[in-house]
């Protein structure tokens, strides 16, 4: 067993099983290096191109610790949360907690634009594990009482250059400004340009 294998980084059983049946073998240079530091409950400002393989790089060492650590949901709150650019984007990282935890038991619903709210209010009533948003949308049911951050554990900013091109540095620091002082929190991006490390650090 090569120490840059799956099977040789420390996730639970039903990762690994689900690891062998998706054919993983070597995680790419991003996976290998950030789900150990991540499972270890660090922080991390990571740097990847889309395409890289980084959604399993944060959705496994949450997942594995959802599976290890499962809690009570509280009406409206989210113990992960995950804030993407689009709505396509928001799906794409939906899809792959369904499939990379598709043996663990967890809830997770997405919310975004486009679309009408109502489900997205009626799968937040019972509390979910992971939540993946888009930041208007989110904001806009926080302000109506229908999300609660204030459990959130594990906060991912995934692509944060593009979020930051669109013109949500306002919205995503309005977001972090709610979320508990106590987490860990994730930053994804393409590019590290001084405004990306400027918001990490923040």
């Amino acid at each position: 067993m090569t120490p840059n294998a799956f099977e040789a980084l420390p996730l639970a059983a039903p990762l690994q099983r689900v690891l062998r049946e998706l054919n993983y073998t070597t995680p790419s240079p991003i996976q290998a290096q950030a789900i150990p530091l991540l499972l270890q409950g660090r922080d991390l400002l990571g740097c990847a191109q889309t395409g890289t393989g980084k959604t399993a790089g944060f959705a496994l060492p949450i997942l594995n610790a959802l599976h290890e650590r499962p809690k009570q949901l509280r009406p409206k709150t989210c113990r992960t949360l995950v804030l993407a650019p689009t709505r396509e984007l928001a799906a794409q990282v939906g899809k792959s907690f369904s499939t990379y935890g598709r043996e663990v038991k967890f809830r997770q619903t997405l919310i975004y634009g486009g679309v009408g709210q109502v489900p997205q209010v009626n799968a937040m009533r019972a509390g979910v594990d992971v939540l993946v948003a888009t930041p208007g949308r989110l904001l806009d049911l926080i302000d109506q009482r229908h999300v609660d951050l204030s459990q959130v554990e594990f906060f991912v900013l995934d692509e944060a250059d593009r979020m930051l091109d669109m013109g949500f540095l306002r919205d995503v620091k309005r977001i972090v400004s709610l979320l508990p002082a106590r987490r860990q929190s994730l930053f994804f991006s393409a590019t590290l340009a001084p405004n990306i490390v400027e918001l990490a650090q923040s």
